[in-house]
């Protein structure tokens, strides 16, 4: 019989409030980069955008779903089933931020009433925020 073993993996959802912190430090990141090359290019249109995209597009997939922000926080993003994140729901998920912000900010604090901690991005892009795994020094 050929029976196939999944492995299961469940994780901590991340708080509101590390969250924010996280986020903060990534916005103050994404501010000293942006701004540095809005004074170089002497204020392209939509470059605010675009950095903020690759930004989170590379750290999101690239890096365990992990930006500097979330690193220092040690959380991560991950889909709803818990696998790393694709480049398309990089991509739907910063559009959700943009979606969070135009409405009234209500798309951020929606996280505080979910009961996943779950923003409209998250929602949009099936993701959640997680603790993540403390990684062990072996010395082998």
């Amino acid at each position: 019989m050929n029976e196939k073993i999944y492995d299961t993996v469940s994780y901590e959802l991340a708080d509101t409030g590390t969250r924010f912190i996280a986020l903060v430090i990534d916005g103050l990141i994404l501010a000293l980069i942006t701004g540095a090359l809005t004074v170089a290019t002497r204020g392209a249109g939509g470059l605010s955008f675009i950095v903020g995209l690759g930004y989170y597009w590379y750290f999101w997939t690239r890096n365990a779903g992990q930006s500097p922000g979330k690193m220092a926080m040690n959380i991560r993003v991950v889909k709803v089933d818990g696998t790393p994140i694709n480049d398309m729901d990089a991509f739907l998920r910063y559009i959700g931020y943009s979606i969070n912000s135009v409405v009234f900010c209500l798309g951020w604090f929606w996280a505080l009433f979910d009961e996943n901690h779950q923003g409209w991005h998250d929602k949009i892009a099936k993701t959640y925020v997680v603790k993540a795994e403390k990684r062990k020094n072996l010395d082998l």
